[in-house]
């Protein structure tokens, strides 16, 4: 019964992850990917360079360092080299955990401090992803099922600042930034469940181009920065020098230990989103692509890469896990690198038009998590397990005030509701013993 519900998910699927899509489909369904992840790539070298004081030279190299190393990245996790990626459809680039750690060691050692602690943490994580076998059989349906929903409960924040104008914003919360969203919303909606063939598939891209281009029409993009850009920025391999200080390579563990965690997961929402089975063997190679990424990062003077959860809603909404896409997706990235120019015309894109694609890919992650849920025989020890793990998970993403307190290292685990959620289902999986 199991085997037949098993082929039956599977054919749901436009393409799986083995298969290739037409080019012409592949294309845009590659540029989905990549205008769903820009805003979360771009956004951690923009914090970091304004929090070091770096001149705008300087800045737009490493915001074009991050494009090109998220592509090369994002090509080994899906494609595959040896030992190395999980061979699904997983985006890859550098993620708010490491901002932190890069502000505090950038501050006292500079760039080349930076350099030296993303290397050498780079190393921890490659040799705990050794590890991560062992580890999988504490990862039953029940915990897969809570993790996979907190990825999506806890981006949804993130969706509704986009829909409001981003974090920060003059116009936050504005009529006209929620309407743009909400438009965008049900744009895309209606295009994915009355459209037909690409238009229905690609409903995310065209919803991002409707949106852009209704902005555009309103006066809500700013062109300069596309004229300001440089046309070519070729990558620059130790720029910044490299300075190995233990205390600053001390302060990036931590940060490894909460993206190897969340890499875990958010292999295993891929995993449910594309209906397929993820092995112990394939969440570890996923991870080692996390610490080799790191190390390519390091190089070329980025910050650290991780697996991104964005994209895992992509899936579940187009039905279409290929990883020959998000290979695709990873070559256009590093193009997108090296020409600053194109790359500027997608950072442009308004936040109220990512919030209104946001809100469905985020919330769509968390139904297929309480899918899963949902072929749990939950009891009284199942519902105490999931209920904890969602309200540290959720409540540590809506008031991280509470963890102001904490040493470092501890806070910078916990800051992260994936990470907090997922260590305490662990944890009261394994205390809370079966009556």
């Amino acid at each position: 019964m199991s085997l037949e519900k098993s082929a039956a998910q599977k054919s749901s699927m436009l393409y799986q992850i083995e298969e290739k899509p037409p080019l012409g489909v592949s294309i845009l369904l590659a540029l989905q990917h990549i205008l769903a992840a820009f805003a979360g790539i771009i956004a951690v070298p923009l914090v970091v360079g304004s929090a070091l004081g770096l001149s705008v030279e300087e800045t737009s190299l490493m915001v074009s360092a991050s494009i090109f190393v998220a592509g090369l990245t994002t090509v080994l996790q899906s494609k595959g080299l040896g030992p190395i990626g999980s061979r699904v459809s997983g985006m890859m680039g550098t993620d708010f955990t490491f901002a932190n750690p890069v502000i505090s060691v950038g501050s006292q050692f500079g760039m080349a401090g930076v350099v030296g602690a993303t290397l050498a943490g780079s190393l921890v994580e490659i040799i705990l992803s050794r590890f991560i076998k062992p580890l999988m059989r504490f990862f039953p349906p029940l915990i897969t099922g809570t993790v996979v929903s907190l990825i999506g409960i806890t981006l949804l924040p993130v969706s509704m600042d986009w829909a409001a104008g981003g974090s920060g914003a003059p116009d936050y919360a504005s009529v006209e930034n929620v309407s743009i969203a909400f438009v965008v919303m049900v744009f895309t909606l209606a295009l994915n469940h009355y459209g037909k063939g690409l238009f229905s598939t690609a409903s995310v891209f065209f919803g991002m181009v409707f949106g852009y281009l209704l902005c555009l029409f309103l006066g809500k993009i700013d062109l300069s920065a596309v004229n300001d850009a440089a046309w070519i920025a070729l990558p620059k391999v130790f720029h910044y020098g490299v300075k190995f200080e233990l205390s600053s390579i001390l302060a990036f563990v931590p940060a490894y230990v909460v993206s190897l965690i969340g890499t875990v997961g958010i292999m295993m929402a891929i995993g449910e989103a594309s209906n397929e089975n993820i092995s112990s063997e394939r969440a570890a190679s996923g991870v080692l692509a996390d610490g080799v990424g790191s190390l390519v990062a390091g190089v070329f003077g980025a910050g650290p890469n991780t697996a991104f959860s964005q994209n895992v809603g992509l899936i579940t909404l187009t039905k279409v896990a290929s990883r020959h896409v998000m290979v695709l997706a990873g070559i256009i990235l590093t193009v997108l690198g090296i020409f600053p120019k194109l790359s500027a015309l997608i950072s442009i894109m308004p936040q109220p038009v990512l919030g209104g694609v946001g809100v469905i890919m985020f919330g769509l992650v968390a139904a297929q998590g309480i899918k899963t849920l949902a072929t749990v025989k939950i009891g009284d020890r199942e519902l105490l397990i999931i209920s904890v793990a969602f309200a540290l998970g959720i409540g540590v993403t809506v008031r991280p005030d509470l963890l102001q307190h904490l040493p470092i290292a501890l806070k910078m685990i916990f800051s992260s509701g994936i990470s907090t959620g997922t260590l305490v289902a662990l944890i009261l999986n394994l205390v809370l013993k079966e009556k």
